[in-house]
């Protein structure tokens, strides 16, 4: 199990434990459970690294404590 921390910028942060395994999709459906926002609108980048819904949490190297950058569209 991953600890990712997802901040926005703008006052919210949010921690959400996931696999490595899983998809860049399902973490985006976690962290809408928590924040209340459509998993459809959210958009994770890393630095200018967009993350593309279909690819797995361990392909992008995302390693545990790690923080990405959450964004709306």
């Amino acid at each position: 199990m991953l600890e990712i921390t997802c901040n926005d910028r703008l006052g919210k942060k949010v921690r959400v434990k996931c696999n490595i395994d899983d998809t860049i999709g399902d973490l985006k459906k976690l962290i809408s459970a928590q924040t209340g926002t459509r998993s459809d609108k959210i958009v994770l980048k890393k630095w200018y690294t967009i993350f593309k819904d279909h690819i797995t949490v361990g392909d992008y190297e995302i390693h545990d404590g790690m923080n990405l950058e959450l964004y709306y569209q």
